[in-house]
Protein backbone atom coordinates (compact mmCIF):
# COMPACT_ATOMS: atom_id res chain seq x y z
CA UNK A 1 0.00 0.00 0.00
CA UNK A 2 1.43 3.40 -0.87
CA UNK A 3 1.55 6.74 1.44
CA UNK A 4 -1.48 8.24 -0.16
CA UNK A 5 -3.71 5.42 0.48
CA UNK A 6 -2.10 4.22 3.30
CA UNK A 7 -4.94 4.21 6.57
CA UNK A 8 -4.43 6.77 9.39
CA UNK A 9 -2.27 5.61 12.05
CA UNK A 10 -3.87 7.67 14.60
CA UNK A 11 -6.43 10.41 14.89
CA UNK A 12 -6.27 12.78 18.15
CA UNK A 13 -9.37 14.39 19.43
CA UNK A 14 -9.72 17.24 21.69
CA UNK A 15 -7.74 19.93 23.11
CA UNK A 16 -6.36 22.00 20.45
CA UNK A 17 -5.01 25.68 21.29
CA UNK A 18 -2.21 28.55 20.82
CA UNK A 19 0.91 28.10 23.27
CA UNK A 20 2.60 31.35 23.95
CA UNK A 21 5.34 30.82 26.48
CA UNK A 22 6.41 33.75 28.40
CA UNK A 23 9.99 32.80 29.89
CA UNK A 24 11.88 33.74 32.34
CA UNK A 25 9.93 35.48 34.97
CA UNK A 26 10.61 35.15 38.92
CA UNK A 27 7.41 32.88 39.85
CA UNK A 28 8.41 33.43 43.73
CA UNK A 29 6.79 37.45 43.50
CA UNK A 30 3.43 38.56 43.29
CA UNK A 31 2.89 39.53 40.37
CA UNK A 32 1.58 43.02 41.57
CA UNK A 33 5.46 43.45 42.30
CA UNK A 34 6.24 42.89 38.76
CA UNK A 35 5.85 46.14 37.12
CA UNK A 36 8.23 45.89 34.01
CA UNK A 37 10.10 41.97 33.35
CA UNK A 38 12.16 41.27 30.46
CA UNK A 39 11.74 37.74 29.09
CA UNK A 40 13.30 35.65 26.39
CA UNK A 41 11.86 36.04 22.73
CA UNK A 42 8.46 35.15 22.57
CA UNK A 43 7.83 32.33 19.89
CA UNK A 44 3.87 31.68 19.36
CA UNK A 45 3.63 27.99 19.14
CA UNK A 46 1.12 25.07 19.37
CA UNK A 47 -0.38 23.51 22.78
CA UNK A 48 -3.16 20.54 23.98
CA UNK A 49 -3.19 16.84 22.95
CA UNK A 50 -4.02 16.85 19.58
CA UNK A 51 -0.81 19.24 17.93
CA UNK A 52 1.08 17.17 20.97
CA UNK A 53 0.99 14.23 19.80
CA UNK A 54 -0.30 14.43 16.13
CA UNK A 55 3.00 16.26 15.27
CA UNK A 56 4.81 13.70 17.75
CA UNK A 57 3.38 10.69 15.71
CA UNK A 58 3.80 12.27 12.55
CA UNK A 59 7.73 12.79 13.51
CA UNK A 60 8.22 9.25 14.36
CA UNK A 61 6.80 8.50 10.37
CA UNK A 62 2.92 7.85 11.17
CA UNK A 63 0.21 8.90 9.76
CA UNK A 64 -2.14 11.20 11.56
CA UNK A 65 -4.77 12.91 11.58
CA UNK A 66 -6.07 16.25 13.76
CA UNK A 67 -9.48 16.31 14.95
CA UNK A 68 -11.07 19.51 17.38
CA UNK A 69 -12.51 22.84 17.44
CA UNK A 70 -10.38 26.26 16.09
CA UNK A 71 -11.92 29.66 15.91
CA UNK A 72 -12.39 31.19 12.46
CA UNK A 73 -9.49 33.59 13.63
CA UNK A 74 -5.95 34.49 12.98
CA UNK A 75 -4.69 32.12 15.48
CA UNK A 76 -6.84 29.17 14.04
CA UNK A 77 -5.65 29.51 10.53
CA UNK A 78 -2.06 29.38 12.84
CA UNK A 79 -3.32 26.07 13.77
CA UNK A 80 -3.68 24.44 10.87
CA UNK A 81 -0.96 26.01 9.23
CA UNK A 82 1.40 24.41 12.09
CA UNK A 83 -0.19 20.91 11.25
CA UNK A 84 -0.05 20.91 7.95
CA UNK A 85 4.06 21.90 7.81
CA UNK A 86 4.02 19.06 10.08
CA UNK A 87 2.28 16.96 7.34
CA UNK A 88 -0.58 16.16 9.77
CA UNK A 89 -3.86 15.93 7.93
CA UNK A 90 -6.35 18.85 9.15
CA UNK A 91 -9.68 17.83 7.11
CA UNK A 92 -11.23 17.03 9.96
CA UNK A 93 -10.93 20.42 12.06
CA UNK A 94 -14.08 22.01 12.58
CA UNK A 95 -14.18 25.73 12.48
CA UNK A 96 -15.98 27.48 14.78
CA UNK A 97 -17.67 30.77 13.70
CA UNK A 98 -18.05 33.54 16.67
CA UNK A 99 -15.85 31.83 18.93
CA UNK A 100 -11.79 32.34 19.08
CA UNK A 101 -9.52 30.07 19.33
CA UNK A 102 -8.27 28.52 22.51
CA UNK A 103 -5.10 30.11 23.63
CA UNK A 104 -2.48 29.50 26.64
CA UNK A 105 0.06 31.45 27.75
CA UNK A 106 2.58 29.24 29.73
CA UNK A 107 4.42 31.57 32.05
CA UNK A 108 7.72 29.45 32.90
CA UNK A 109 9.82 30.23 36.03
CA UNK A 110 13.58 29.57 36.77
CA UNK A 111 12.99 26.85 38.54
CA UNK A 112 11.55 25.20 35.76
CA UNK A 113 8.04 25.11 36.66
CA UNK A 114 5.07 26.94 35.40
CA UNK A 115 1.67 28.79 35.35
CA UNK A 116 -0.85 28.50 32.65
CA UNK A 117 -2.83 31.48 31.85
CA UNK A 118 -6.07 30.51 29.62
CA UNK A 119 -9.05 31.35 27.24
CA UNK A 120 -11.11 27.74 26.74
CA UNK A 121 -12.10 29.15 23.30
CA UNK A 122 -13.82 27.12 20.57
CA UNK A 123 -11.69 23.96 21.67
CA UNK A 124 -14.14 23.42 24.16
CA UNK A 125 -17.37 23.36 21.73
CA UNK A 126 -15.53 19.36 20.82
CA UNK A 127 -18.76 17.60 21.76
CA UNK A 128 -20.90 14.19 20.98
CA UNK A 129 -22.82 15.96 17.90
CA UNK A 130 -19.56 17.11 16.06
CA UNK A 131 -17.96 13.58 16.70
CA UNK A 132 -20.97 11.67 15.79
CA UNK A 133 -21.50 13.34 12.94
CA UNK A 134 -17.99 12.01 11.61
CA UNK A 135 -18.17 9.00 13.08
CA UNK A 136 -17.03 7.42 9.59
CA UNK A 137 -13.66 8.84 10.49
CA UNK A 138 -12.47 6.58 12.19
CA UNK A 139 -12.97 3.59 10.20
CA UNK A 140 -9.53 2.36 8.93
CA UNK A 141 -8.12 4.26 11.95
CA UNK A 142 -5.85 1.47 14.14
CA UNK A 143 -6.07 4.24 17.32
CA UNK A 144 -8.00 7.28 18.19
CA UNK A 145 -6.37 9.47 21.31
CA UNK A 146 -8.38 11.44 23.01
CA UNK A 147 -7.78 13.96 25.63
CA UNK A 148 -8.11 15.50 28.05
CA UNK A 149 -9.91 14.10 30.22
CA UNK A 150 -11.26 16.33 33.26
CA UNK A 151 -11.01 19.16 30.69
CA UNK A 152 -14.02 18.42 28.11
CA UNK A 153 -17.04 19.55 30.27
CA UNK A 154 -19.36 19.32 27.14
CA UNK A 155 -18.11 15.92 26.58
CA UNK A 156 -16.81 13.48 29.36
CA UNK A 157 -20.50 12.34 30.78
CA UNK A 158 -21.08 11.42 26.72
CA UNK A 159 -17.84 9.55 26.59
CA UNK A 160 -18.94 5.84 27.12
CA UNK A 161 -21.29 6.33 24.61
CA UNK A 162 -19.05 7.91 22.19
CA UNK A 163 -16.21 5.42 22.81
CA UNK A 164 -18.44 2.53 22.05
CA UNK A 165 -19.14 3.89 18.49
CA UNK A 166 -15.68 4.60 17.93
CA UNK A 167 -15.05 0.89 18.76
CA UNK A 168 -17.44 -0.84 16.89
CA UNK A 169 -15.45 0.92 13.82
CA UNK A 170 -12.89 -1.06 14.46
CA UNK A 171 -10.75 1.68 16.02
CA UNK A 172 -9.21 1.11 19.38
CA UNK A 173 -9.37 4.03 22.00
CA UNK A 174 -6.97 5.74 24.43
CA UNK A 175 -7.77 8.47 26.94
CA UNK A 176 -5.51 11.31 28.38
CA UNK A 177 -5.75 13.14 31.41
CA UNK A 178 -4.68 16.59 32.19
CA UNK A 179 -6.11 18.99 35.07
CA UNK A 180 -4.49 17.83 37.75
CA UNK A 181 -6.77 14.69 37.14
CA UNK A 182 -10.31 15.29 38.16
CA UNK A 183 -12.31 12.64 39.95
CA UNK A 184 -13.08 8.97 39.19
CA UNK A 185 -16.53 10.37 38.40
CA UNK A 186 -17.91 9.72 35.24
CA UNK A 187 -14.24 8.37 35.18
CA UNK A 188 -15.45 4.89 35.95
CA UNK A 189 -18.44 4.91 33.54
CA UNK A 190 -15.86 5.66 30.65
CA UNK A 191 -12.67 3.37 31.32
CA UNK A 192 -15.06 -0.34 30.42
CA UNK A 193 -14.60 1.31 26.77
CA UNK A 194 -11.13 2.20 26.63
CA UNK A 195 -8.02 0.43 25.29
CA UNK A 196 -5.51 2.48 26.53
CA UNK A 197 -5.36 4.85 29.88
CA UNK A 198 -2.18 6.24 31.51
CA UNK A 199 -2.32 9.01 33.51
CA UNK A 200 0.33 10.73 35.43
CA UNK A 201 0.81 9.96 39.18
CA UNK A 202 -0.70 13.35 39.83
CA UNK A 203 -3.98 12.96 37.69
CA UNK A 204 -3.58 9.08 39.06
CA UNK A 205 -3.70 10.33 43.03
CA UNK A 206 -6.37 12.81 42.83
CA UNK A 207 -8.78 10.35 40.56
CA UNK A 208 -7.71 7.18 42.61
CA UNK A 209 -7.28 8.69 45.87
CA UNK A 210 -3.99 5.90 46.16
CA UNK A 211 -0.48 6.71 46.98
CA UNK A 212 1.11 3.76 45.10
CA UNK A 213 0.85 3.48 41.64
CA UNK A 214 0.41 -0.52 41.76
CA UNK A 215 -2.94 0.35 43.77
CA UNK A 216 -3.92 3.21 41.27
CA UNK A 217 -3.75 0.93 38.23
CA UNK A 218 -5.70 -1.94 40.54
CA UNK A 219 -8.50 0.56 41.10
CA UNK A 220 -9.00 1.12 37.21
CA UNK A 221 -8.62 -2.43 36.99
CA UNK A 222 -11.62 -2.73 38.42
CA UNK A 223 -13.03 -0.60 35.74
CA UNK A 224 -11.24 -1.75 32.55
CA UNK A 225 -10.64 -5.28 32.98
CA UNK A 226 -9.19 -5.53 29.08
CA UNK A 227 -7.23 -2.37 28.61
CA UNK A 228 -3.42 -1.31 28.78
CA UNK A 229 -3.04 0.86 32.06
CA UNK A 230 -0.10 2.66 33.20
CA UNK A 231 0.95 5.51 35.47
CA UNK A 232 3.73 7.90 34.18
CA UNK A 233 6.15 8.57 36.87
CA UNK A 234 8.21 11.34 35.24
CA UNK A 235 11.67 11.48 36.04
CA UNK A 236 10.85 7.58 37.57
CA UNK A 237 9.78 6.17 34.44
CA UNK A 238 6.64 4.91 33.99
CA UNK A 239 4.47 1.79 35.65
CA UNK A 240 2.53 -0.68 33.00
CA UNK A 241 0.13 -3.21 33.30
CA UNK A 242 -1.21 -5.67 30.70
CA UNK A 243 -4.89 -7.07 30.88
CA UNK A 244 -3.18 -10.49 31.71
CA UNK A 245 -2.30 -9.08 35.26
CA UNK A 246 1.26 -8.05 34.03
CA UNK A 247 3.56 -5.45 35.36
CA UNK A 248 5.92 -3.78 33.33
CA UNK A 249 8.32 -1.08 34.75
CA UNK A 250 9.32 1.56 32.28
CA UNK A 251 13.22 1.97 33.51
CA UNK A 252 13.39 6.16 32.59
CA UNK A 253 15.16 7.43 29.92
CA UNK A 254 17.95 9.91 30.11
CA UNK A 255 17.57 13.37 28.35
CA UNK A 256 19.35 14.02 25.41
CA UNK A 257 20.66 17.61 26.77
CA UNK A 258 19.67 20.27 29.46
CA UNK A 259 16.11 20.26 30.85
CA UNK A 260 14.81 23.07 29.14
CA UNK A 261 11.13 22.88 29.02
CA UNK A 262 9.06 19.86 30.25
CA UNK A 263 5.43 20.90 29.09
CA UNK A 264 3.98 18.00 26.93
CA UNK A 265 6.55 16.16 27.67
CA UNK A 266 3.55 13.49 29.23
CA UNK A 267 1.82 13.65 25.62
CA UNK A 268 5.25 12.88 24.01
CA UNK A 269 5.12 9.69 26.22
CA UNK A 270 1.71 8.74 25.15
CA UNK A 271 2.91 9.43 21.40
CA UNK A 272 5.84 7.20 21.97
CA UNK A 273 4.01 4.33 23.03
CA UNK A 274 0.83 4.31 20.48
CA UNK A 275 4.24 4.47 17.77
CA UNK A 276 5.62 1.46 19.68
CA UNK A 277 2.76 -0.59 19.49
CA UNK A 278 1.67 0.34 16.10
CA UNK A 279 5.06 -0.88 15.04
CA UNK A 280 4.60 -3.91 16.45
CA UNK A 281 6.95 -3.36 19.52
CA UNK A 282 6.22 -5.11 22.61
CA UNK A 283 4.16 -3.14 25.29
CA UNK A 284 7.28 -2.73 27.36
CA UNK A 285 9.28 -1.51 24.35
CA UNK A 286 7.01 0.59 23.42
CA UNK A 287 6.79 2.06 26.96
CA UNK A 288 10.45 2.19 26.59
CA UNK A 289 9.98 4.39 23.14
CA UNK A 290 7.37 6.40 25.45
CA UNK A 291 9.95 7.53 27.81
CA UNK A 292 12.28 8.51 25.12
CA UNK A 293 9.81 10.65 23.65
CA UNK A 294 9.42 12.90 26.86
CA UNK A 295 12.94 12.67 27.69
CA UNK A 296 13.69 14.44 23.99
CA UNK A 297 10.76 16.28 24.56
CA UNK A 298 11.74 18.53 27.39
CA UNK A 299 15.42 19.53 25.95
CA UNK A 300 13.74 22.17 23.55
CA UNK A 301 11.01 24.65 23.83
CA UNK A 302 8.01 23.48 22.66
CA UNK A 303 6.48 19.84 23.23
CA UNK A 304 7.41 18.10 19.81
CA UNK A 305 10.18 20.83 18.54
CA UNK A 306 13.35 18.42 19.49
CA UNK A 307 11.75 15.00 18.51
CA UNK A 308 13.56 13.62 14.93
CA UNK A 309 12.46 10.33 13.74
CA UNK A 310 12.07 6.43 14.46
CA UNK A 311 15.18 5.03 14.16
CA UNK A 312 16.64 8.19 16.14
CA UNK A 313 14.44 7.44 19.03
CA UNK A 314 14.61 3.48 18.91
CA UNK A 315 18.60 4.23 19.88
CA UNK A 316 17.91 6.94 22.61
CA UNK A 317 15.52 4.21 24.00
CA UNK A 318 17.93 1.55 23.23
CA UNK A 319 15.62 -0.86 21.58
Amino acid sequence: MNEESRAVDCIVCGEICVDIPVRTVDRTRPLVELHTGHVDPIRPGTGGIVPNCTMAMARLGLKTSAFGCVGNDLWGRFLRQRLNDEHVDTSHLVTVDGLPSSVTVIVGGEDGEHTFLFYAGASQRFNRSIIERRIDIFEGCQYALFGYYALMPELENELPDVFRQVRDSGCKVALDTAGGGGAMTPLDRILPHVDIYVPSLTEARSQTEQEDPLSMIEAYRRYAPGALLGVKMGEKGALLSTAGGEWISIDPVTAPGPVVDTTGAGDCFYAGLITGLIHGLSIADAGRLGAAAGACSVTQIGATTALEDFATLKRLAQI
